[in-house]
């Protein structure tokens, strides 16, 4: 008998969690994150070290049937040390971006774990790029896309994340070597769920 009422109560919670899965759900929310980003171009021109940036700002998820679509926005500071021709610095890039991520999450309940990817696009702030304290306004464009992708764990109205960001585009309205820059970039971030 009580390996039935087990079998039962097992057989319920599957259902209930299954049922859950198929309603829509909406969660907005608040989030920071640290990025360790580098600065990538083609040939000798360009070598670059890891640099800590920041990203903060607010996010959305809508989802049902056990996926969702994540959009965010923020405002990131990155960072890449180089070493060219000219002599060793920093460049700090400032801007808002916008990741459009799609994902699906795997738990019960309050815990469950998710896996993200999509496309990310980054508006230059002001349009500056600063190479130390110089400022470098027209040799970069004002806006970029990328390609992000993560996991991720949801836990009650905590969120804690790991990404990459890859840069599709060339940042360098410049040719050769030089036109050929492109940012990477790990994120890890947490977050809250105020609804």
């Amino acid at each position: 008998m009580k390996k039935i009422l087990l079998g039962l109560a097992a057989l319920f919670l599957c259902i209930q969690a299954s049922q859950a899965q198929l309603l829509p759900s909406l969660k907005l929310g608040v989030k920071g994150a640290l990025n360790f980003s580098s600065l990538r171009a083609d040939g000798k021109w360009l070598n670059s070290d890891t640099k800590t940036g920041f990203q903060a700002g607010i996010w959305g998820r809508v989802g049902a049937a056990g996926f969702h679509v994540q959009p965010e926005l923020y405002y990131t500071q990155k960072k890449a040390g180089y070493e060219s021709d000219e002599g060793n610095g920093e460049a700090t890039f400032k801007s808002l971006d916008l990741p459009i991520l799609l994902g699906t999450k795997i738990g019960i309940g309050p815990v469950g774990f998710r896996i993200q990817a999509g496309p990310v696009f980054s508006f230059a702030q002001d349009g500056k790029v600063t190479f130390g304290s110089a400022l470098d306004k027209e040799s970069y464009k004002k806006s970029s896309t990328g390609l992000i992708g993560g996991i991720g764990a949801d836990i009650s109205k905590f969120t804690v994340d790991l990404r990459y960001e890859h840069g599709l585009n060339k940042l360098s309205t410049e040719g050769g070597d030089r036109g050929s820059q492109r940012i990477s970039m790990w994120s890890i971030g947490v977050g809250y769920a105020f609804l």
